[in-house]
């Protein structure tokens, strides 16, 4: 995978000249309701997918954000696009708050937004061909001029991800999963998006065609100017990608922090204990360093853990903990985390 020396310079970074976010959640909320009574008539409970959510992602950088399975990260992904409408709070892309946008609205500004899904099969219909599948977008928003315009647009597009112009003409079927992932970068990219959510778009590749895409993924990056949120549940992963990287747990973030400061000096347990599970490419220091294994399982974001909603797995809680719901707390330049015993 592409070396992280290739990430000094975080786009927007303090240490920089003033850049305004490209994009800005605050307190962004995500209740799911959970419906009983006749019919379904009324709300019993909330699942907290996203529980008051606070970030910034700066032009043409790439943000990781990392967790367990069930923390919220793709809920929060769909939402900063509102392809899921958050409870509460605001998602503000380009200086623009487009949580008070109608539909007609937001589907003009959602031409500068993107998606890449995990799964690259589920995410194509098989009865169409891949050409039609990436010109969706060039109709939808009106980009072609032309029937040749609208297919050299399509060739054009599978080039730029590595593929051949004369694929265009086949099915999803008859790709491997890496190539079909392409497609589904070229189909994110039709519409000459500033942003892209990437959804664990690595996660059910083969190492070596990881690599390969998060290469495909930082070159577009440079030659298009885009922003990335990259989300996955490997640190490991991220790690090759990101500028800064955000660790969430239970629909809250507890550690933000450039990726080199938080690869090096983790301050919230969770953070640590993730980093510890990542396997040492020598196998002695494999062998003899300490690992930090969390008790129990993630708690049901239906009934979170009063306090901090990771006391109840955290090797180092004590009482306090269960009573007082830490903010994140300024650890040092670029570096943030949500925890009262550091």
């Amino acid at each position: 995978m592409t070396s992280a020396s290739t990430q000094e310079g975080i786009p927007g970074s303090t240490t920089g000249p003033e850049v305004k976010p490209l994009l800005e959640a605050h307190d962004i909320k995500v209740h799911f309701p959970i419906m009983s009574g006749i019919v379904f008539s009324r709300a019993v409970g909330y699942v907290k997918a996203v529980d008051g959510v606070d970030l910034t992602i700066m032009p043409g950088e790439t943000l990781g954000l990392v967790g367990e399975s069930g923390s919220g990260k793709t809920t929060l992904g769909r939402t900063l696009l509102r392809l899921i409408e958050p409870t509460s709070g605001q998602v503000i892309f380009d200086g623009e708050d487009i949580t008070e946008l109608n539909n007609q609205e937001m589907r003009r500004r959602r031409r500068h937004m993107g998606m890449v899904f995990q799964d690259p099969f589920g995410s194509l219909n098989p009865r169409m061909k891949v050409g039609t599948t990436i010109g969706d977008p060039l109709v939808i928003h009106n980009l072609v001029e032309s029937k040749e315009d609208y297919q050299q647009q399509i060739g054009d597009l599978l080039d730029i991800v590595g593929l051949s112009r004369n694929m265009a003409d086949r099915y999803p079927h008859e790709f491997s999963g890496g190539q079909r992932q392409r497609v589904g970068v070229a189909r994110a990219l039709a519409a000459k998006p500033k942003f892209l959510v990437l959804d664990e778009p690595v996660s059910a590749l083969d190492v070596s065609i990881q690599a390969q895409l998060i290469n495909l993924l930082e070159d577009l990056q440079r030659e298009l100017d885009l922003t990335y949120l990259f989300i996955a549940h490997d640190l490991s992963v991220v790690r090759h990608i990101s500028h800064r990287v955000a660790v969430m747990y239970l629909g809250k973030l507890v550690e933000i922090a450039t990726y080199r400061d938080l690869y090096t000096s983790p301050k919230h347990p969770y953070t640590q204990a993730l980093l510890s599970a990542i396997p040492l490419p020598d196998p002695k220091l494999e062998r003899t360093r300490d690992r930090i294994v969390l008790g129990g399982d993630l708690p049901s974001p239906r009934n979170p853990p009063s306090g901090c909603v990771f006391n109840t797995r955290c090797p180092i809680a004590t009482k306090e903990c269960s009573e007082v719901v830490p903010e994140l707390k300024t650890m040092g330049p670029d570096h943030e985390a949500a925890c009262i015993k550091i």
